[in-house]
């Protein structure tokens, strides 16, 4: 009974916990430590432990070395492989469990920090490239060439900017077209997916941690200091905890970056751009987004028009597609049918850009040696279901009137709400809203409001 007892203790933790007897079997496997090694007792069944975790000698193993030495390592970063070959990264601590001054049993107590590890490296930098520019952005379109010339304007500057659109419009090549033409060109440009941060993480990936601040704590800046100098790109900013964004308000506005753990606040020198995949207003209904957040990020604002309403640009981008997958496959297709065009060009592209490129790619993989891309290669869905209303999970922005004159309505409604809120006080609306006094007498000269 007080053995279950024990393993149901250990199994309620959030640390990993392995205890192996001098025979190097284990003792105890807690539920957390087979989640981090992604195994279980079996995997130990009839196999050495040096086979299991693939060391190459027990000097490699720490909870060998404290089984036979008594060695403790404390708060130490360790890399190994589980029993099928993936990297386990963890922060241990390692203990011999003594009997009389005899070695018993030894004990491992980790804390997996293999995903932030992975979210670190997939993070992106200008050291890989930012490679987009203006030019890269294709359409003739009214409307998406009135974006990309708001978005020009705007890498003069050094103003926050929201990119609003839906998934595939090609936010982040607006973003790094901002960042290579404005003056930060060839700093930092570290960009973070929001959406893909667990919320055990985000602060400490956010705003860095110091050694110490909790176990397997170690001094790691945080993505403002990493971009210090250059640009800053949060994905999907409506993705992050609602109870973070208060204190990533504060940062933004104060400059300053405290790391998880110590007092000390670190200035840093960083261009914010933030991006949207659904409406803002939706957004801070659903409170996925506060609204003093969203007042500070966007400054200036760019809606990328879907797909569906550009126009021709279906078939341009198509025409840009195909010369892009004829030279990667080595192929001779001229040209796309004109029924392929109509096609193309009626449907109404839930997925966007993304969607269309991908066509494109899946399509001209069957392709040989022909010279026309006709309808029969389309999938199926695209060329019997041109018309099909919007598939789930990718419902357009509905709106009555234009985003910006959506937006210019709703700042105009919190900002006759925080004057009076503030009884007529400029000063006190402006702290209400998270802006200056000056960015708010702009706002009141431009709306009229005496």
């Amino acid at each position: 009974m007080a053995k279950s007892i024990y393993e149901q203790l250990f199994d309620k933790l959030d640390l990993g916990i392995r205890v192996i007897d001098q025979e190097r079997k284990p003792l105890i496997y807690n539920e957390k430590m087979r989640a981090i090694e992604s195994m279980t007792f079996s995997d130990f069944t009839d196999r050495p432990f040096m086979d299991v975790f693939q060391f190459q000698n027990e000097k490699e193993s720490r909870l060998i070395q404290a089984l036979k030495y008594a060695r403790v390592v404390e708060n130490k970063r360790q890399t190994y492989f589980n029993a099928k070959g993936e990297v386990i990264t963890t922060i241990n601590h390692v203990y011999p469990l003594m009997d009389n001054d005899k070695v018993i049993a030894a004990v491992e107590i980790a804390k997996d920090v293999s995903q932030m590890e992975q979210i670190l490296r997939d993070k992106r930098t200008n050291e890989e490239g930012t490679r987009f520019q203006f030019a890269d952005l294709l359409g003739e379109s009214p409307n998406f060439m009135e974006v990309v010339e708001q978005a020009r304007r705007s890498s003069r500057t050094a103003s926050p900017v929201l990119i609003i659109g839906e998934t595939g419009t090609g936010k982040e090549l607006f973003a790094q077209s901002i960042h290579n033409r404005g003056e930060r060109e060839g700093k930092a440009f570290v960009t973070q997916n929001c959406a893909a941060l667990p919320e055990s993480l985000v602060e400490g990936i956010l705003f860095g941690t110091a050694k110490g601040a909790f176990t397997g704590a170690i001094d790691r800046p945080g993505l403002f200091e990493q971009a210090d100098g250059g640009t800053l790109l949060l994905d999907e900013v409506n993705a992050l905890p609602l109870h973070l964004q208060p204190k990533l308000l504060r940062v933004l506005q104060e400059k300053k970056v405290t790391r998880i753990g110590e007092a000390k606040e670190r200035p840093f020198d960083v261009r914010l751009l933030a991006t949207l995949n659904e409406d803002p207003l939706e957004a801070i209904a659903a409170e996925r987004l506060r609204k003093d957040l969203y007042y500070r990020l966007s400054v200036v604002s760019l809606f990328i028009p879907p797909l569906r309403e550009r126009g021709d640009d279906a078939t341009k981008l198509a025409r840009f597609f195909l010369r892009k997958y004829n030279n990667r496959f080595h192929l001779k297709v001229q040209k796309f049918s004109d029924e392929t065009l109509t096609v193309l060009q009626a449907y109404h592209w839930p997925g966007n850009v993304r969607e269309l490129e991908h066509i494109i790619e899946g399509a001209m993989n069957f392709l040989s040696d022909e010279t026309v891309f006709d309808i029969q290669h389309l999938p199926r869905h695209i060329r019997e279901q041109p018309h099909r209303p919007h598939a789930e999970g990718s419902k357009p922005l509905q709106q009555k009137e234009s985003l910006p004159e959506r937006l210019a309505h709703i700042e105009q409604n919190l900002v006759a709400e925080a004057m009076d809120a503030s009884r007529g006080n400029v000063t006190q609306a402006a702290q209400l809203l998270g802006i200056s006094r000056q960015n708010l007498q702009y706002k009141l000269d431009k709306y009229n409001r005496k």
